[in-house]
């Protein structure tokens, strides 16, 4: 029997960056989805799942999966051809890309950053070989070579000392025995306040949300449960995290599966997850925790179905209080589980989005896993 097909390991700063596209969104539809089907796999979850929960042909995404444990991050920009023939010469592009990737301190320029004009300054006068390249060419290149202006930024990398350990019982649970894994997180915190988001309008007439900057109502968080072999996310509103609210989601997980039988749960490493309540309770009811290791979130299967969460319940919404915001939350739980399996309205929803190219995708559910033996 052929292997399933799945992402390699992620590193931590290759996890960090699939889930902040997936939660925060992204301005191209392809490196959204594509990050998607990633962090999903990444997550555990099988391709047919993945094809659903993107709403994409399965071949599409092996493809992506096949892509990226060839190239790396480097596969969420897919490159296009056509144009004409390119006037530099490789070796040529190189060099362009590795100076503009060099601080300029190190070149002997007393700056911090290039700019586009600095930067075409320096290759016509650089010593030993003349660019000639004028500031669009020089975008477009460094476009099409993944290079982009953007903020410096800090990053976290994994310290801890049983990463690859943490690591290897997630994969070997999620693989082994799907039916008894399920994943828990919190997801906000949840503010009111109108959110900006996006939706079908007139060209030139776009919806228009209210602003405010009187956010008296305070936050919650959604504590949410997810189901690996099932396909199902459930979960609630609280005022805050805790050992209590943690250990009420726990005993909702260990209620869908009263057989009695061991189940394992994914959860990150926060401390309201592991305290000695929650251990004793765990152990007692048969229920393994699997942590995830440190700053490396994106190994819970649930990361994945927080962001269409966010797409669908929050962007694009004026909720007046926190039990209107609930009860949207809700109700599109209920939509997600109830039409995620449905055969008639994948087809409907994959005809419909053939036809309008530029639609975000729904994140569904797949069919139930086959259950395998412990």
């Amino acid at each position: 029997m052929a292997e399933p097909v799945r992402v390699r390991r992620l590193t931590d700063q290759e996890g960090q960056r699939l889930q902040r596209i997936v939660r925060r969104g992204s301005t191209s539809l392809v490196r959204y989805r594509r990050a998607m089907m990633l962090l999903a796999s990444a997550g555990g979850n099988r391709v047919p799942v993945i094809a659903q929960l993107v709403q994409a042909d399965e071949d599409t995404v092996r493809d992506v999966i096949h892509r990226f444990n060839e190239i790396g991050l480097a596969c969420l920009d897919p490159q296009r051809a056509g144009g004409r023939p390119r006037l530099l010469s490789p070796d040529d592009e190189d060099f362009v890309v590795a100076t503009a990737t060099t601080r300029p301190a190190k070149l002997g320029r007393p700056f911090t950053r290039w700019s586009l004009r600095k930067l075409v300054a320096y290759l016509r006068k650089v010593h030993g070989r003349v660019i000639r390249i004028g500031r669009e060419a020089l975008r477009c290149l460094l476009a099409r070579r993944g290079v982009t202006f953007q903020r410096t930024k800090t990053w976290k990398e994994s310290t801890d000392p049983e990463r690859d350990a943490k690591l290897d019982r997630i994969e070997r649970v999620v693989e082994h025995s799907p039916d008894r894994v399920f994943a828990f997180d919190e997801f906000g915190p949840l503010g009111i306040r109108p959110t900006g988001g996006s939706c079908w309008a007139g060209k030139g007439r776009p919806d228009r949300i209210p602003a405010t900057y009187h956010r008296t109502h305070g936050v919650t968080y959604f504590h949410g449960c997810y189901s690996v072999g099932d396909d199902t996310l459930w979960g609630i509103n609280r005022r805050r995290k805790g050992t209590v609210n943690s250990l009420a989601a726990l005993k909702s997980i260990r209620a869908a599966r009263p057989d009695g039988a061991p189940v394992y749960v994914i959860m990150d490493n926060l401390s309201a997850h592991k305290g000695t309540k929650i251990r004793a309770w765990a152990k007692k009811n048969k229920v393994e925790l699997c942590f995830t290791p440190t700053n490396a979130s994106w190994a819970n299967p649930i990361e994945a179905h927080f962001g269409p969460l966010r797409q669908f319940t929050l962007a694009n919404s004026h909720h007046p209080n926190h039990t209107v915001q609930t009860r949207a939350l809700h109700r599109y739980l209920q939509w997600r589980n109830a039409n995620a399996r449905h055969p008639d309205v994948l087809a409907a929803q994959r005809r419909e989005r053939a036809r309008i190219r530029s639609e975000k995708g729904i994140r569904w559910g797949g069919k139930p896993l086959t259950p395998a033996a412990a």
